[in-house]
């Protein structure tokens, strides 16, 4: 069985328009290899999530969310690897390895935790994308419990985001 296909288009260029924000990290950058420190222990990695900082989120912004998605893994429904929401508005940043502020929470991602899941990629795979990405919300809160699925934070962050902001490192091994 080979594992190359064709490479799957920028997932939020499918969704409706919104603004744009800026993203920046002091550890993740676009188009750069993730560091060991990113990847998860299953691959040899410290299954750290990397640090984030934003800006320049539109009036209106009552919370944010913060997601990682990996859209080339080998299933039709990618990976998600971390989903955070309800981050106060006055946030800016998430330090390495964060702790969530107060109201903010993870749900359960694609590995079953709510903890942030490193990079981990089949052997020999095709580099895979890790869309780091800031979501800035209309609402206090996206109305779903530590219970939702990502794809139901997902849907929920299609109809409340005012503007995201995206960095998208790679990895492979």
């Amino acid at each position: 069985m080979s594992l190359e296909r064709p490479i799957p288009p920028d997932p939020y260029a499918l969704l409706p328009a919104v603004g744009s924000m800026t993203l920046t990290s002091d550890d993740v950058s676009d188009g750069e290899q993730l560091a060991k420190d990113f990847i998860s222990t299953d691959a040899g990695g410290s299954n750290l999530s990397p640090q984030l900082s934003w800006s320049g989120a539109p009036d209106g912004t009552r919370s944010y969310a913060v997601t990682c998605f990996d859209p080339d893994a080998p299933t039709p429904s990618g990976f998600w690897h971390w989903v955070v929401v309800d981050l106060p508005a006055t946030a800016t940043s998430l330090a390495r390895g964060a702790g969530l502020p107060y109201p903010a929470f993870a749900v359960r991602n694609d590995a079953g935790t709510t903890e942030y899941f490193g990079a981990a990629p089949p052997q020999g795979d095709m580099p895979h994308r890790y869309f780091f990405v800031v979501h800035a919300v209309d609402v206090e809160t996206l109305g779903v419990d530590g219970d939702a699925s990502p794809a139901v934070v997902s849907f929920n962050l299609a109809l409340h985001t005012l503007a995201r902001g995206l960095v998208v490192p790679v990895y492979s091994h």
